[in-house]
């Protein structure tokens, strides 16, 4: 419906907040008010400032009327409103993005790699602008490699996750099937790009083999999926923790960014050697907090073959014989700031484990997925103690 005022000009209603029209009820003439015309109400409340009231409206109207422009305030707050909105909707969407990278192991790629990369380096100047292109040039990727490995992973597991781990994005509902798929081939497609571009063999071959061997591993073909048997499992993260990182990145610092001949040093076959016992924990370890999933579907873990327990101890032993030759290699060396430093540190590291190990209990699941994350620190803080291997 439109409505004519006193110059003619055909206006469209306009309604107001009902808590502004509610105040000015209480306020003034409650009663008179009802007696008025409430379609000469829609109409007034359209007027600009400078129009007048039609004299054949009633007192009340033209005596309280209002613009509409000063309900500024109002709009202003519905735009504030879907401001938030999208700013709380972005947040949650990368939340969900930096779970479904599963973080541990992020951090554990860039610790890994970044400490991997410095083993080359044998004087101050050779932690020039090249060296740090160069580490950036096998991070980046390397990064993107390893949320393609994570993301299949759950893309395969989701059904498992919903009895494991329910607060993952695909297993809660938070992402879609279709967004994950999407993150996985993109993932993918740009570490390969970046890999070719850069023309390094060591990273190109450290791509393609954690590609090859991460696909294997989750997705569920003929001759794959390669966790449902335990040697398998552990062989794959193995490979490509303990000796793909170690190797690979060194050689990619070593002969494509400093030009230097592919040569083996003591520090880079500590690491991998080391890096062997870790990996093979972190295969074993990871799985005993999943016992409950990993029955109802048939994957054949160590934990689900031997118990929970014995496989724990089992872990904790394999520790701490790393630790003890860590400590024999650190006391060997011609370096005393190497000696003290690998000595103390690998000291100090398995006598934090030995005491925590104490506390577990096997019983509760929130208690063993500590104690995991706990391992992946004990990880992290190898790679700071590797640089010092001399």
């Amino acid at each position: 419906m439109r409505y004519r005022t006193s110059h003619g000009r055909g206006v469209r209603p306009f309604q107001v907040p009902v808590s502004r029209m509610y105040n000015i009820l209480n306020r003034y003439h409650a009663k008179q008010w009802s007696r008025c015309c409430s379609q000469e109400f829609l109409a007034i409340t359209s007027l600009r400032k400078t129009e007048k009231v039609p004299t054949r409206q009633c007192r009340l109207l033209k005596r309280y009327r209002f613009p509409a422009t000063i309900e500024k305030d109002y709009i202003s707050s519905n735009e504030d409103k879907h401001s938030a909105s999208f700013w709380t909707w972005l947040l949650k969407r990368l939340n969900a993005f930096y779970q479904f990278s599963r973080p541990h192991t992020i951090i554990g790629t860039v610790v890994g790699i970044t400490s991997v990369s410095l083993l080359p380096v044998e004087t101050m100047a050779d932690l020039s602008l090249t060296f740090w292109i160069g580490l950036l040039k096998a991070l980046i990727p390397g990064l993107l490699m390893n949320i393609y490995v994570v993301g299949v992973n759950q893309l395969y597991d989701v059904d498992i996750d919903k009895v494991n781990k329910p607060n993952l994005p695909l297993a809660s509902g938070e992402f879609s099937m279709g967004t994950g798929v999407a993150l996985v081939v993109l993932s993918s497609l740009m570490s390969f790009a970046m890999g070719f571009m850069f023309q390094s063999p060591p990273l190109i071959s450290a791509l393609l083999i954690s590609f090859l061997l991460g696909s294997a591993y989750s997705i569920e073909l003929p001759l794959l999926r390669w966790k449902r048997n335990a040697f398998l499992a552990a062989m794959c993260i193995l490979t490509v923790r303990a000796i793909v990182v170690q190797l690979a990145f060194f050689m990619h610092i070593q002969n494509y960014v400093f030009g230097r001949p592919a040569v083996l040093t003591k520090s880079v076959v500590f690491a991998t050697v080391f890096m062997c016992f870790f990996t093979a924990v972190i295969a074993l370890f990871k799985d005993i907090p999943d016992v409950d999933g990993d029955k109802d579907f048939g994957i054949q873990s160590y934990s689900v073959c031997l118990g929970q327990e014995k496989v724990f101890w089992l872990c904790i032993k394999l520790l701490l014989l790393a630790y003890g030759s860590a400590v024999v290699v650190g006391a060997s060396s011609e370096f005393i700031y190497s000696k003290i430093v690998i000595v103390l540190g690998h000291l100090t590291l398995a006598s934090i484990l030995w005491f925590r190990a104490q506390s577990i209990d096997l019983t509760n699941k929130a208690s063993i997925t500590s104690f995991y994350m706990f391992i992946w620190k004990l990880f992290y803080a190898e790679y700071l103690l590797i640089p010092f291997v001399r």
